[in-house]
């Protein structure tokens, strides 16, 4: 049975309120594990990147938040209010984005809006209208006759149209042109700025990377980690270039704490480091450098290296 969440409002160091509150999370579907014994938070103004392979739980997880799926165990807490047991007054506060929306052909874009609008009670047409501008989506036009893009501009002013304090986005920008997806970004900030909270599945790193405060890595159900994007990207090799007058003997680099690969052309030694640089910098200054590029890893590298340490580990 399903564990029963506090429904007492917690805050972190920053005094900001736990919005998320997920508890060791656990959905099977007929044996098969959709997420298993997941736990993490999401604090009010955060926005927290879901990162996962297609069947890693993310959505799974994303339906639990919103109280479509009944739980094997564990339980999640939203504002504080077990969803359970408060769905429908806490989805209310909710915008939801599904990577799978179900759009009706035969209305117009601002028919379909309204008629959501009609299912919330709540005219925020101003708004709808307002988001429709911004990101160039004729409210006249029939939904039958828009491209996938398109058809993802509607699901992105429903999700944000009603300024909800929580959005659970799957996947918001797939088939989005550059041009939108930045305008998409754009909003996200806005948002955020608000003091609301987003929860954003996506498989575009490089979006996670500008726009979340921590990443959450998913893999077969399971929460591999999470952490804020810097710390995470600190843990993983950073790549320097030190120049210097003339060249060096790779050695004593080589036995220097946390650094590796190192190599020598001509007057440029080329190493990695995880962890502190100060003794790597010590001995490069004692040794003249004149230069010196640092290259830090992207979240597509430590996605990467994420996932081929998990299968050697397997």
């Amino acid at each position: 049975m399903p564990a029963t969440c506090n429904v007492k409002a917690e805050m972190n160091d920053s005094q900001r309120p736990i919005v998320v509150d997920v508890r060791r999370a656990t959905k099977r579907y007929n044996g098969n594990v959709g997420i298993d014994d997941v736990s993490l938070d999401v604090r009010g103004g955060e926005v927290l990147g879901l990162l996962g392979p297609n069947g890693s739980g993310k959505t799974t997880l994303l339906r639990l938040m919103l109280g479509m799926l009944k739980f094997t165990s564990g339980c999640i807490s939203i504002f504080g209010d077990d969803i359970t047991a408060n769905g429908r007054a806490t989805r209310s506060r909710i915008g939801y984005l599904p990577g799978d929306l179900a759009l009706y052909d035969q209305q117009t874009v601002r028919q379909y809006l309204q008629f959501l609008m009609r299912l919330r009670r709540l005219d925020v047409m101003t708004s709808a209208l307002a988001l429709c501008s911004r990101l160039k989506l004729d409210p006249s036009r029939r939904i039958g006759d828009l491209s996938r893009g398109t058809k993802q501009k509607v699901a992105v002013v429903q999700a944000f149209m009603h300024e909800p304090e929580l959005l659970l986005l799957d996947e918001p920008t797939s088939g989005l042109d550059p041009i939108v997806q930045r305008e998409f970004e754009l909003l996200v900030d806005e948002t955020r700025h608000r003091g609301a909270t987003i929860v954003l599945s996506s498989h575009v790193l490089a979006e996670v990377e500008r726009l979340a405060d921590r990443v959450a890595v998913m893999r077969e159900g399971r929460l591999m980690v999470i952490d804020d994007v810097l710390m995470l990207k600190s843990r993983f090799a950073r790549r320097l270039d030190l120049e210097f007058e003339s060249s060096v003997d790779p050695a004593p680099f080589a036995s220097l704490p946390g650094v590796r690969a190192v190599n020598v052309a001509r007057r440029t030694l080329t190493c990695e480091v995880v962890g502190p640089e100060t003794e790597l910098l010590r001995m490069a200054v004692a040794l003249g450098v004149i230069g010196i590029h640092a290259h830090d890893p992207s979240l597509d590298d430590v996605f990467l290296t994420l996932f081929d340490r998990s299968s050697h580990a397997a």
